[in-house]
């Protein structure tokens, strides 16, 4: 499966209708990869055809990863670079602000006109977005983040290696 952008900004859409609070670039990364890791667990299948490396933290989507770190370091690309096509997906859906805090980048999801397209996700894969976002709905990044651990995938690989 290819890494589907459309697919993760409607998530993201989704996820601010719901409310989901501390919504940033960390918690996003660890509720998609809680969802991708949940929807293949129990129907052998990915929702966003992303890939996850065990980072120090938690699992860190490659690609999206590096979109967001583009993004939050303001990164000149050269227009035929695929990440450009990403991003301007991305923006197509919403819009992104960069905050700069005292040792750290966050980007923070902000609702434009866009709304949210349900006919993108099928009835299982909804089924696993509201499960991730029911269980992670209030908590901080850092909870999110701490309850990747409690799979066994992500215990018991090595930084670096690929979860998923």
């Amino acid at each position: 499966m290819k890494f589907d952008i459309t697919k993760v900004a409607n998530v993201i859409l989704y996820m601010l209708e719901k409310n989901v609070l501390h919504l940033n670039d960390k918690k996003l990364a660890t509720m998609l990869f809680l969802i991708e890791y949940n929807h293949l667990r129990t129907y052998s299948e990915k929702v966003f055809g992303e890939e996850y490396i065990k980072g120090k933290r938690n699992p860190e989507p490659k690609i999206l990863g590096d979109i967001f770190d583009i993004i939050a370091n303001s990164k000149d690309l050269d227009e035929e670079d695929d990440r450009l096509y990403i991003i301007q997906e991305l923006l197509d859906h919403l819009d992104i602000e960069v905050l700069t805090k005292a040792n750290y980048i966050e980007l923070q999801f902000i609702k434009m006109e866009e709304e949210f397209d349900k006919t993108l996700f099928s009835t299982k894969e909804m089924k696993t977005i509201n499960s991730i976002i029911e269980d992670y709905l209030e908590d901080t990044p850092r909870k999110v983040a701490n309850a990747t651990f409690k799979n066994e995938k992500v215990r018991e690989a090595n930084l670096g290696d690929v979860i998923i």
